[in-house]
């Protein structure tokens, strides 16, 4: 009989010995999405339809949403270390997080990792969108493209602005070179607030022939996020 030995760590969010990223209490305590929420853009609803109101009422340019959590405490802290830290290490955590509701999802022909203007990405160093996608895309062995949609507008931070003035904000931001017709692309970001910017992308890609949109995120911020906020999505 062979015996299985795992290599023992500490929680990534309090320290307690385990064999995973996290002890069991701290990833129960992960915040999850309600149970009931939109399909497309995961807002939180109470009826028995799959889709919200607005997305009812006024499709986006993406098909659906999946996300592995809420950005609430502590997966924000975990985001912020990643961004704002160079913690590269826990890009590939975020990443097994997201690949666990995809599983069942539809896999789509290509990835594209959310890009950065190369303004902010010389600042950064690195895309944090392009760090967890390796990984999801070596999980399912999914073409990665890495350089085929560019951002070539610098646009200020999204944080803070409602919906019109986001919109107008990212608009004409992105630029997409490769032929895409018929295929399904999956989108890969780290957070999801109003959706602008993932539907700014979407539009792009609609453009070069694509179906079928999923975004991927690690996190999608709550409906009442900075409460006054007016979101589209």
């Amino acid at each position: 009989m062979t015996m299985h030995r795992f290599q023992q760590t500490d929680c990534l969010l309090c320290g307690t010995a385990t064999t995973q990223d996290f002890c069991d209490a701290c990833y129960h305590h992960l915040p999850r999405l309600s149970a009931q929420h939109c399909s497309v853009c995961l807002r939180s609803i109470t009826t028995a339809n799959d889709r919200c109101g607005i997305c009812i009422a006024e499709p986006p340019n993406f098909t659906r949403t999946i996300a592995a959590l809420r950005y609430t405490f502590p997966v924000d802290a975990l985001i912020q270390a990643l961004k704002y830290q160079t913690n590269l290490a826990i890009a590939p955590i975020l990443a097994k997080l997201l690949n666990q509701h995809i599983q069942t999802a539809p896999l789509p022909d290509v990835i594209i990792p959310m890009p950065l203007h190369p303004n902010r990405l010389k600042e950064r160093g690195f895309n944090q969108a392009l760090e967890i996608s390796r990984h999801i895309a070596k999980q399912h062995r999914i073409p990665l493209l890495i350089n085929d949609c560019q951002r070539i507008k610098h646009t200020m931070p999204q944080t803070g602005l409602a919906w019109k003035l986001r919109q107008k904000n990212i608009r004409n931001a992105f630029t997409c070179k490769i032929e895409l017709a018929g295929k399904h692309v999956a989108v890969i970001d780290d957070v999801m607030t109003t959706g602008a910017t993932l539907n700014e992308l979407a539009r792009v890609i609609r453009q070069q022939g694509a179906t079928e949109i999923s975004n991927w995120v690690i996190a999608r911020t709550p409906s009442d996020y900075k409460q006054k906020i007016k979101t589209k999505f």
